[in-house]
């Protein structure tokens, strides 16, 4: 087993490789539109549709299979302001609530991306149901996350957020 921590970092690097193209290619898509519409005057409509594509995959891959917990933007002011039992509390209860959502939206999901196989796009002519395929990995990594975020919160685990607490030096003794 322990190979798996490797293979979970390489196939984070190739995660993150994904979001770079998409980056990069909407950058690039960005620049070929102003070049077409604003020097010769021959706008062109694949250029929103790919930059807007890529944009929506960004976003969502990048919640998915990118984004550490410690990289999600909270708002904590509240949460840091009451004691440990209560945060736990808070945890739980919210994030029941984001698994409860999720999972009770995930088989319209589900049933809305499959439908969507007989739309295309206006200009790429792309299926709607691979565009919208990354909400469903999306929604279970939600689910996934919440559940682990419970987990933590019932064994009092990883309580802290708050961005301003110092890290304790190795080797000091709190009750000194």
């Amino acid at each position: 087993m322990k190979f798996l921590p490797v293979i979970g970092a390489w196939l984070r690097r190739r995660a993150e490789d994904v979001i770079v193209l998409l980056l990069g290619s909407m950058f690039a898509t960005f620049l070929i539109q102003i070049v077409f519409r604003y020097v010769l005057n021959l706008p062109l409509g694949w250029t929103i549709e790919y930059v807007t594509v890529a944009w929506l995959w960004g976003i969502l891959f990048g919640y998915a299979f990118v984004l550490r917990r410690e990289d999600i933007i909270v708002f904590d002011l509240l949460y840091n302001a009451v004691p440990d039992g209560m945060r736990r509390a808070m945890a739980v209860a919210a994030n029941m609530l984001c698994i409860v959502i999720m999972a009770w939206s995930l088989p319209k999901a589900y049933d809305y991306v499959t439908f969507m196989k007989v739309e295309r796009t206006a200009f790429l002519q792309m299926r709607f149901d691979l565009l919208f395929a990354i909400y469903i990995p999306f929604v279970l990594s939600i689910i996934v996350r919440s559940a682990l975020d419970i987990w933590r919160a019932l064994t009092g685990r990883e309580l802290v957020h708050d961005m301003f607490a110092q890290p304790e030096a190795a080797g000091t003794d709190k009750h000194a």
